[in-house]
């Protein structure tokens, strides 16, 4: 019996010791978390929660919608996660700037790369990309806000304003493109995989 009551007490305090969420990201669209624990993601009934490691609740890459009963993991072990909590919606857009003449008629924006949808709502489309090494986006304008969440970690070469920097991401990392942001890119090194988040307006 004290057995018992030794081990409820050292789990009692594991489990209200967690450490709280650390902030990733705050602007006046999004702000992102990192958590590891299911009181954490409880306390954010709209987000999108993306899996950061293999584990109980799904695999690295793996994204849900908090608030989806359906979708809901079970939350004894969450992991490492990210919780990406979309704000007010967006001010009216900008006139967007004109068409590339970068982006040849007939040639894809998107060379190397492939897609797959993860869900949508009325707040987020989600999305799982991979960039093959070599693979190449195109000089293009974003029409909405996006919150790329890194998986996998590699070195993306980005040209925007005339300027190119060669970005090395680790698992994890969370970058913020934002409604008309205008830039093209090309992955100087090995595979890499993300999470794509369109906040809608």
């Amino acid at each position: 019996m004290r057995m018992l009551v030794l081990a409820s007490a050292c789990l009692t305090a594991s489990t209200s010791l967690a450490a709280p969420p650390t902030v990733v990201l705050d602007n006046a669209r999004v702000r992102v978390l990192r958590a590891a624990s299911a009181e954490a993601v409880a306390d954010h009934p709209a987000a999108v929660i993306v899996v950061l490691q293999d584990g109980a609740t799904g695999k690295a890459g793996d994204a849900y919608w908090s608030g989806d009963g359906t979708a809901r993991r079970d939350l004894g072990d969450v992991g490492s996660v990210l919780i990406v909590e979309p704000k007010a919606s967006a001010p009216p857009p900008a006139s967007a700037p004109p068409p590339s003449a970068a982006v040849s008629p007939g040639r894809s924006t998107f060379v190397g790369m492939s897609f797959q949808p993860l869900f949508d709502n009325d707040r987020v489309a989600v999305i799982r990309g991979r960039m093959e090494l070599g693979a190449e986006e195109g000089l293009h304008t974003h029409a909405s806000d996006i919150v790329v969440v890194h998986i996998s970690g590699g070195s993306i070469e980005d040209t925007a304003d005339g300027k190119t920097k060669v970005h090395r991401w680790n698992r994890g990392d969370v970058e913020f493109e934002p409604r008309g942001s205008r830039h093209s890119a090309r992955n100087v090194g090995a595979a890499v995989d993300a999470v794509l988040i369109t906040l809608k307006p």
